[in-house]
């Protein structure tokens, strides 16, 4: 059968085409590629099935470009898979596009947020027959078995004839990762640029660059995650062996970078060295990235990590107050904060950045000070500071049904800043004013007490990177607050641009006919630029 598979996009959003094409002659984006899909496309070519992927981070892939390919292929099935919550009024308008259109198959949704809220989704999107809930690789091939038979496939919400939404058994967690092949890279026309979590897009290499799940799960219960939901407190993980292979591979594919996106990649030390003993026989000379808890029990294999070729490690630090990490749940200390940072530098690790949220329940002026000042001392190379904010499936949800602050029938498909709804939080304007004062403060900290280290992450990014940029990068807490925008100004430059970042929580309230309205608007505005640059 004939799959087309798209990975719908916030537009911009941790994804920013460059201004010429890769070595293929692709389109280069900085940004993640979408490994979900094409974790899908390699099952479903492996079981004979025709598969198409579109990631629209690029842009030569609009809806109306998706909805001529699904014209002339007209594939059995059309799967579209996203994220989160500010992604789903995309995935809306693309489903909606696609049926206007007189496009008759079939058409699933698949991803976290479909999976947590699958029986209001298809209520709220009848365009969708199916939503995939949870692992997608068995559940694909199941599907496009028994389309005829949909309540006989697990983990599938969908509808009978008369509109009654079914709700299928879950589907097993399934922990043998192994038996899956490989991610179909090659088949994307599209290639990608490392670069950092950061405000503007701080290129690291211009190596051909990737992502790799070598595990799934994490068994933490932070107020403010719903991976836990997701996998079922679960925590599974590929072999080594199978790993290894997979580097291998893509060190003959002439890959440079990879980033394990692993929810927990420092949980099981006996796997990580094997994997690092498997790295350094077989000569990688790949460059690779993780993320993990400070409270990890692998410290002591940092200086392996680094020697088979690990060149970051980014930590959920989250708060320079011990009463804050308490109240968000953690299990950590500030002490193993600092112990994990100055470990890994110790160990040879290149980059450690260090996730840091603001705007937090109960949380003061105070506090918020104190995590600029503890992250200006940490050995940290690179950090961000994010608002919080609450979804559905997460325990802080949980809580705020609890005390009433959200509706569950009324609020479930949207995503708030907690200073917009928490009277325990900050406002917006207090969380902004001690996030600039603290900026401009460990900025300075960090030139003056890590001056080395600070020039060295600067020089690395001037290499790739306009100089503008690097500046900007720097001088960016020191310019003072902007003047204000429309409305009609803020949602179209959501769609467009990095500010979906801080916009995301209005973005989820925003009419369908806005938002499709908006998405034509900001197109024109690119075009116009395009056209004068």
């Amino acid at each position: 059968m004939r799959t087309l598979l798209v990975h719908v996009r916030d537009p911009q959003f941790y994804a920013y085409p460059t201004k010429k094409l890769s070595a293929r002659g692709v389109p280069q984006i900085i940004g993640f590629p979408p490994i979900g899909i094409m974790s899908l496309s390699a099952v479903l070519k492996r079981e004979g099935h025709e598969c198409f992927m579109f990631d629209q981070a690029n842009p030569d892939t609009p809806n109306e470009h998706v909805i001529e390919q699904i014209q002339q292929l007209k594939p059995d099935l059309v799967g579209l898979s996203f994220l989160s919550t500010t992604t789903y009024p995309y995935a809306k308008v693309l489903a909606r596009q696609i049926r206007s259109a007189g496009c008759d198959m079939k058409i699933a949704f698949g991803g976290v947020f479909a999976t947590l809220n699958a029986q209001r989704v298809k209520t709220q999107c009848p365009e969708i027959d199916y939503i995939c809930r949870g692992d997608g690789e068995q559940l694909i091939l199941d599907l496009l078995e028994r389309f005829d038979e949909p309540d006989t496939v697990a983990g599938l919400t969908w509808a009978e004839a008369d509109g009654t939404v079914r709700h299928n058994a879950d589907r097993p967690i399934e922990r043998d990762l192994d038996q899956w092949p490989f991610p179909d890279r090659e088949s994307l026309p599209l290639d990608f640029v490392e670069s950092m979590p950061l405000d503007v897009p701080a290129v690291l290499s211009m190596d051909r660059y990737t992502t790799m799940q070598t595990s799934r799960g994490c068994p933490w219960p932070c107020v403010f995650c719903d991976i836990p939901v997701f996998n079922e407190g679960k925590w599974r993980c590929r072999s080594p062996e199978h790993v290894a292979a997979e580097m291998k591979q893509l060190q003959e594919l002439g890959y440079g970078g990879v980033y394990f996106v692993d929810d927990h990649f420092l949980l099981q030390p006996r796997r990580i060295e094997s994997l690092c003993d498997a790295l350094i026989a077989q000569g990688n000379t790949i460059k690779w990235g993780c993320e993990g808890r400070v409270d990890s029990t692998c410290m002591d294999l940092f200086p392996k990590m680094a020697e088979s070729q690990c060149r970051s490690i980014m930590f959920g630090c989250e708060s320079g107050s011990q009463k804050i990490l308490d109240r968000l749940k953690k299990n950590q200390t500030l002490e193993q904060v600092e112990t994990a940072v100055d470990n890994a530098k110790e160990g040879g690790i290149e980059i450690a950045h260090g996730f840091f949220v603001i705007g937090c329940p109960e949380e003061t002026e105070e506090d918020i000070a104190q995590t600029f000042d503890f992250a200006a001392r940490l050995r940290l190379d690179s950090f961000g500071f994010n608002r919080l904010c609450v979804y559905r499936g997460t325990p802080l949800w949980t809580e705020y049904l609890q005390r009433g602050v959200v509706n569950d029938d009324e609020d479930w498909y949207k995503y708030f800043k907690c200073s917009a709804i928490d009277p325990t939080v900050l406002s917006g304007e207090q969380i902004h004013a001690a996030r600039t004062v603290g900026m401009k403060k460990l900025i300075k900290y960090k030139f003056r007490h890590h001056t080395r280290q600070t020039f060295r992450l600067l020089r690395r990014f001037a290499r790739h990177m306009p100089l503008k940029d690097v500046i900007y990068l720097v001088i960016k807490p020191f310019l003072g607050q902007k003047k204000g925008v429309t409305r009609a100004e803020a949602v179209s430059r959501a769609v467009e641009h990095v500010e979906v970042k801080s916009a995301a929580a209005d973005l989820t309230l925003v009419p369908d006919e806005e938002l499709a309205a908006a998405i034509e608007g900001s197109r024109a505005v690119t075009a116009h630029e395009e056209t004068a640059a």
